[in-house]
C-alpha cells in the first residue's frame, strides 16, 4: 500500500508542470522599466541600464550592461533616438531578439537644432503618449511571452486608464494658470511634449541633448526674453549641472520654482519614484511656480 502511494505521488510531481520563469527583460531607462514593471507584474523580472536621476544622453554602457543584455528575453527602449548607444550595446552583447521600442505609434516632434531638423525623445512627458507606451509594451511582453498575454493586456489597459486619468487632472491644472503666465525656464529642451499637450511654453539655454553647450550668444539672447516677456518661473532639472540655470535666474530676477524629473525617476525615496508620480510632481511643481509669480 505504501509503494503505491508513493507511486501516485512521483506521478503527480512528475505531471505537475514547472512554474513558469517570468520574462527577463532589460529596460534603457527608468521611465521604461517603471513601466515594463507596472504592466509586466509578476511575470516578469526587470534590470533598467540607467540608475536613478541619470542622463541618457551620455549615458555610457559597461560590461555589465553587455552581459545583461546577453541574457534578457525580451529588451525595451524609448526609441526616437534617445538611446544613441543601443545598437552597439546590442552588438557588443551578442543579443539577438526582439529590441522592442515604447514610442512606436507616438507622433514625434521635431525641431530645428544647428540648422538640422531633430526628432524630440521625450515623449512621455506628454501622459496622453505614456498610456500609448503602456499599451505598445503590453503588445511586445504578450509576444514574446504568449502564455501570459491576457495578463499583459489587461495591466496594460488599466495602466494605460490611469495615464488618461492623469492626462485629465494635468489639463485641469494648467487651466488654472492665465494662459499669459504658462511661460518657464528649463535647463534643456525636454518637456516639448508636455507644452504641445497642455498649453505651457518651454525655454531653455540647451537643445534636446544635455551633451550640447549652450552658446554664450544663445543665453544672452534668452536671457534679453526673459527681462522683455516677465517670465518669472525657473527650474532645475534632476538629471544635468543646475549651474546654469541658477545663473540665469540670478541674472534675471526669476525665481528658481524647484526641481523637475524630465526623463530620470528618483530613488523609491524621492518625490519621482514612479512614472506615474514623476507626471504629478512635475505637473504640480509647474503650476506652483507659475501661479507663485
Amino acid at each position: 500500500m505504501k509503494r503505491m502511494f508513493l507511486g501516485l505521488a512521483l506521478a503527480a510531481l512528475v505531471a505537475t508542470p514547472a512554474a513558469a520563469k517570468p520574462l527577463d527583460v532589460v529596460a534603457s531607462i527608468s521611465v521604461i522599466g517603471d513601466i515594463v514593471a507596472e504592466v509586466g507584474g509578476p511575470d516578469v523580472t526587470v534590470m533598467t541600464l540607467l540608475p536613478p536621476d541619470a542622463d541618457a544622453h551620455d549615458f555610457e554602457p559597461t560590461p555589465q550592461d553587455a552581459k545583461a543584455l546577453a541574457h534578457a528575453d525580451l529588451v525595451v527602449v524609448n526609441g526616437l533616438g534617445l538611446e544613441g548607444w543601443i545598437d552597439r550595446l546590442v552588438e557588443a552583447s551578442g543579443y539577438k531578439k526582439t529590441v522592442a521600442v515604447a514610442s512606436e505609434g507616438v507622433s514625434p516632434r521635431e525641431m530645428e537644432e544647428h540648422g538640422e531638423t531633430e526628432t524630440d525623445p521625450h515623449a512621455w512627458n506628454d501622459a496622453a503618449n505614456g498610456a500609448r507606451y503602456a499599451r505598445t509594451i503590453a503588445a511586445a511582453l504578450a509576444k514574446a511571452d504568449p502564455a501570459h498575454a491576457k495578463g499583459y493586456a489587461a495591466r496594460g489597459e488599466a495602466y494605460a486608464k490611469k495615464l488618461m486619468e492623469l492626462d485629465a487632472w494635468a489639463k485641469a491644472e494648467f487651466a488654472k494658470v492665465p494662459a499669459e503666465k504658462r511661460k518657464v525656464i528649463t535647463s534643456h529642451e525636454a518637456f516639448g511634449y508636455l507644452g504641445a499637450a497642455y498649453g505651457v511654453e518651454f525655454l531653455a539655454p540647451m537643445g534636446l541633448s544635455t551633451e550640447d553647450e549652450a552658446a554664450a550668444a544663445d543665453v544672452a539672447a534668452l536671457i534679453d526674453q526673459i527681462k522683455a516677456e516677465g517670465i518669472k518661473a525657473v527650474f532645475l532639472e534632476n538629471s544635468n549641472d543646475p549651474r546654469l540655470v541658477t545663473e540665469i535666474a540670478k541674472a534675471t530676477g526669476a525665481k528658481l520654482g524647484g526641481t523637475l524629473y524630465p526623463e530620470s525617476l528618483t530613488g523609491a525615496s524621492g518625490p519621482a519614484p514612479t512614472y506615474l508620480k514623476m507626471f504629478r510632481h512635475n505637473v504640480s511643481t509647474l503650476v506652483a511656480g507659475m501661479r507663485a509669480d
